[in-house]
């Protein structure tokens, strides 16, 4: 009955507050998410004024499009990725009020919430990989290059975002 009740707002109160320690690694996934972001930012802004007025908005399961409108939606993709960069930075300064899949005790709170900060960083990475990549791939089949996103596009994304919360937490429960 413990485990159900372990992630209750009264035992994330009663965790401990740690700083944690930002590493080399974590500096490194912080810069390359911000060079992407800024990269998606620079992509969009140049190619703009060159996409024609219609563009593809939507893609099915194998990334065909299926779904056309203005080329001001494209817009959306880099200001969705900016705003989850930017909460997910934000929720990165509190790792003691984030779901963990063990216990918080004092001995094992600087690495549990170190590793979930980790695990946080690398997703906010493969987000603005992932809405990159779709920006990227929307430009590419507006001016004729591509057709859809591709069938490799689906297995990307899961990818990039199934391995890195599989490694954390396998890696959580191997040092509780």
């Amino acid at each position: 009955m413990k485990y159900f009740f372990r992630n209750t707002w009264w035992n994330k109160r009663k965790r401990p507050k740690i700083k944690t320690a930002f590493t080399v690694f974590d500096l490194i996934i912080e810069i390359i998410g911000l060079v992407a972001l800024l990269a998606l930012w620079i992509l969009l802004l140049v190619s703009y004024f060159d996409l024609p007025d219609v563009i593809p908005v939507h893609f099915d399961g194998l990334g065909q499009a299926n779904a056309f409108g203005g080329k001001r939606s494209i817009l959306f993709l880099p200001v969705i990725a900016t705003v989850l960069y930017a909460v997910m930075t934000i929720v990165n300064w509190f790792p003691h009020v984030f779901n963990f899949p063990v216990v918080i005790t004092e001995e094992n709170a600087f690495f549990q919430y170190s590793n979930m900060s980790r695990m946080l960083r690398c997703l906010k990475l493969s987000l603005i990989l992932i809405f990159g990549s779709i920006v990227f791939q929307t430009i590419r089949n507006a001016e004729g290059h591509t057709e859809g996103l591709g069938i490799w596009f689906l297995p990307f994304v899961l990818a990039i975002t199934i391995i890195p919360i599989l490694f954390f937490t396998v890696k959580s429960f191997i040092y509780r």
